[in-house]
């Protein structure tokens, strides 16, 4: 065995660097396509620069998912969350339209039920509304599909009877909570997963961000294709809108629909 060994020392070496290099490469490819369950997250490592997700955009594209667009297109796509209505709506929808750009609204159920004049009105102004389901349950922890169906269903159908359309199927996990099932059950049912890649602590609604704290998120962290989240309950949000997005335009950015960046 010994003389075997040495004979052969340089053809066991070889064998075993390739050994180790496809052990490595396969690591390195289940890492870059692995869904885990988890909340959606960010980490950002430069200024002005997408950051990095809590899944990347190869894993996600396999699920119809995305959480940011075209590194190289100076692009935003503006989305809002709304689990209720408090007022600051309108004062958002108004500034939307001085500045001519389009957003997505993700809604839940009562949110339909109680505002439909606040749905048409988006509808109405060339909006987006996308589905966050009837609850805003943990959506992770729901492994039958009937039941997850049920939640986006009952979104779309409150939406049709208000506006008489047909719902742009986006959804978004309501608090950003997924799993790879949830993915692959929303694509399913015909739905493209939207997270984001800028967002800031804008729903507290006892402890808002005074503006300049809002602009100190904002401003040095947009960057190309970002896919911005805002709360429409944030009165900052409402306050500093006219003004962000002048910022926005100033820098050079535009603004894109959810439409547009599936395209792309």
């Amino acid at each position: 065995m010994r003389n075997f060994i040495r004979r052969n020392a340089r053809l066991l070496l070889a064998a075993a660097a390739v050994v180790f290099f496809c052990g490595a490469l396969s690591r390195l490819f289940a890492a870059d396509t692995a869904v885990e369950t988890g909340s959606w997250g960010l980490s950002f490592q430069q200024e002005g620069q997408a950051p990095a997700g809590s899944a990347t955009q190869a894993a996600l594209r396999a699920y119809d998912a995305v959480y940011v667009g075209d590194p190289a297109d100076k692009v935003i796509y503006l989305t809002f969350d709304a689990g209720y209505e408090n007022g600051c709506t309108g004062q958002i929808l108004d500034v939307l339209k001085q500045h001519g750009v389009k957003a997505c609204f993700f809604l839940v159920g009562n949110y339909l039920e109680q505002n439909p004049e606040l749905v048409m009105r988006m509808t109405e102004e060339g909006h987006t509304v996308g589905n966050h389901t009837w609850h805003h349950y943990n959506m992770s922890k729901i492994a039958d599909e009937q039941t997850f169906a049920k939640e986006l269903s009952s979104v779309e159908e409150k939406y049709r009877q208000i506006t008489g359309k047909e719902m742009s199927k986006f959804y978004r996990p309501p608090q950003g909570v997924y799993s790879e099932e949830n993915l692959k059950m929303a694509k399913k049912l015909g739905y493209r997963t939207v997270f984001w890649s800028l967002a800031y602590v804008d729903w507290l609604q006892d402890d808002q961000p005074t503006a300049e704290e809002a602009f100190s998120k904002l401003l040095p962290r947009i960057h190309p294709g970002a896919i911005v989240l805002l709360h429409s309950t944030s009165a900052t949000n409402a306050a500093i809108l006219d003004e962000l997005l002048t910022k926005w335009t100033d820098m050079g950015y535009r603004f894109g629909t959810l439409d547009e960046l599936y395209k792309t």
